[in-house]
């Protein structure tokens, strides 16, 4: 419902400002779970949910959106997809993920968050909303693109399309605000009979179900093949929201919780999986520096994802699988800033072009500093 929405209301305001929307109400469940956390101020549970849930959403959601491409690409012409090609306005997207990763590498270096790190937080996704703003709607030829519900919304009389956009957003959303906490509350039940340890079951069981609408429409979108940049930005815009607002509204109710301004320490677990999440989103961005999403890049990212995935539950112990279990997530985390290292020297060589940058500087002096000369 929410993606028919958001497809809808690209071509009436600009598809950031569309996907922006669809985030917001795709990560409710997110927020939802991560405010009660914060409220009960277990900072355990609640940085595992906040780093598996963002792990989640690049390693796993990232690779479906181009393996689901890709196969219907080669059921439908009989070739391989090798990249996704980005369109130039998702630069804005691309560095609106950069900006946060950088800053919450200052939250990692100092352990600590805190309300002034809410209010820059807040700051920068006001600043990425604002700019996003200056995209214009998808031309009118792009129609023919759209499935049945969708264009026919898109045709309707303006008072008809704005009502079901409306509705179509709004009911979407109660949908998934209200059928998460049962559902997790069911989970929480399931993993109690089973015996899954809470830290593992919060930071990658229950982003499942919260990051499950993301998955949901990124697949709608992907499957056309034409309509996958637009899904992997669907999940660019959720991974800017839970860098910026999420961290954001951890910190002031965890304050409020406590009576007064208090900031969320972190002990060396929670470093360690916060400076994991921060590597892998830095692998993530400098995949699409070129605008393009490749197959070998999907293939990385999945694969670290799956590695640590895999090994999480695992007790450290004598055994070598128990021994690789205990260092899992530090292998992985020096192999993310390894690899960001090493797309970092192929940009500077000159192997990998950052049209990101060009393609940003432009959208900004045509949109935004032409838009204040014209006023």
């Amino acid at each position: 419902m929410i993606a028919w929405a958001a497809e809808s209301a690209q071509f009436f305001i600009s598809q950031g400002v569309a996907l922006a929307i669809l985030a917001w109400l795709q990560t409710l469940p997110e927020f939802a779970v991560e405010a009660v956390l914060a409220w009960k101020q277990q900072t355990p549970l609640l940085m595992a949910n906040l780093t598996g849930a963002l792990r989640l959403l690049t390693g796993l959601g990232w690779p479906m959106v181009y393996c689901t491409a890709a196969l219907f690409h080669r059921h439908r012409y009989r070739v391989p997809l090798r990249a996704i090609r980005l369109a130039d306005e998702h630069s804005v997207e691309v560095v609106g993920l950069l900006i946060p990763l950088v800053y919450m590498g200052w939250v990692w270096f100092k352990a600590t968050l805190t309300v002034w790190d809410a209010l820059v937080l807040i700051g920068i996704y006001g600043a990425y909303l604002l700019v996003l703003t200056r995209i214009p709607p998808l031309a009118r030829e792009r129609m023919e693109r759209l499935d049945r519900i969708p264009r026919f919304i898109v045709e309707s009389k303006p008072r008809a399309r704005i009502l079901s956009i409306s509705l179509l957003f709004v009911g979407g959303g109660a949908l998934i605000y209200f059928c998460a906490e049962p559902f997790l509350g069911s989970l929480l039940a399931v993993s109690a009979l089973v015996g899954v340890p809470a830290f593992v079951f919060v930071q990658w069981v229950a982003p499942f179900v919260s990051e499950f609408p993301e998955k949901v429409s990124a697949f709608y979108w992907a499957r056309t093949i034409d309509g996958a940049p637009t899904a992997i930005m669907n999940l660019v815009s959720s991974n800017i929201n839970q860098w910026t607002l999420l961290p954001a509204m951890l910190a002031i109710i965890f304050s409020f919780s406590c009576g007064q301004p208090a900031a969320i320490r972190f002990d060396s677990r929670q470093e360690l999986e916060l400076l994991m999440t921060i590597g892998q989103g830095l692998v993530g961005v400098m995949f699409l520096l070129n605008m393009e999403f490749a197959w070998w890049e999907a293939s990385v990212l999945f694969f670290l994802w799956s590695f640590q995935f895999v090994l999480s539950p695992v007790q450290p112990g004598p055994g070598a699988t128990a021994q690789i279990a205990g260092h899992s997530h530090g292998l992985v985390t020096c192999a993310y800033f390894i690899w960001s290292g090493i797309e970092f020297i192929r940009v500077l060589s000159g192997a990998n072009k950052p049209q990101v940058f060009t393609l940003f500087a432009r959208f900004w002096r045509e949109r935004v500093l032409g838009s204040a000369q014209d006023r």
